[in-house]
């Protein structure tokens, strides 16, 4: 299976590279900003939207090498080319990069994300079927991730908090039954 390991990623701060500026460029780099990361589009034409949005923006072709001075790399153009020159680039200087809609140029892939306070979910098929990762996630969201899950979220942290400040493991606990008694409201 492609891209088996799943992972997030604390962007705060970290510069990010968005070669395209239409409308999934827009998207991608919502997402990115969202999450902290200091975000600079390359385009030669660039949405109002995505120019106010992100940090610098360069209306212009993408500079060949350029990938290099970022820690990741999205491209979100109309030119498969393009997007393939730039996870080139990225890859040779071992910069992680997606290629929206096109795993090959993907050393990362972006999964289907639904989020409720503290608690996030992500849903991926390896990049096999980006909307059936997106179905899957919308039934998650609405069948499980419940105000109940929210607040056992906050509970449990408190408790985890609680263990750390009193000079204890949090990973020594047998946390099944807390989290039953967190969902079930139970303090």
């Amino acid at each position: 299976m492609p891209f088996p390991y799943p992972v997030f990623l604390d962007l705060t701060g970290v510069p990010v590279l968005v070669v395209g500026g239409g409308a999934i460029a827009l998207r991608k780099a919502t997402g990115l900003v969202d999450a902290g990361a200091v975000v600079t589009v390359v385009a030669p034409v660039v949405v109002p939207e995505l120019a106010h949005l992100v940090a610098q923006v360069h209306v212009r072709r993408y500079a060949d090498g350029e990938a290099a001075s970022y820690q990741l790399v999205i491209t979100a153009t109309d030119d498969a080319a393009v997007n393939a020159r730039v996870a080139a680039d990225a890859r040779g200087a071992q910069v992680w990069a997606n290629s929206a809609d096109d795993p090959q140029n993907c050393s990362f892939i972006l999964p289907a994300v639904a989020r409720r306070g503290l608690v996030t979910v992500a849903v991926s098929t390896g990049g096999a079927s980006p909307a059936l990762a997106g179905h899957v996630r919308s039934q998650i969201a609405e069948q499980v991730l419940t105000a109940e899950v929210e607040a056992a979220a906050v509970e449990l942290a408190r408790q985890r908090a609680e263990i750390h400040a009193a000079g204890g493991s949090t990973e020594l606990v047998e946390w099944s039954g807390r989290v039953r008694a967190a969902l079930a409201g139970d303090e």
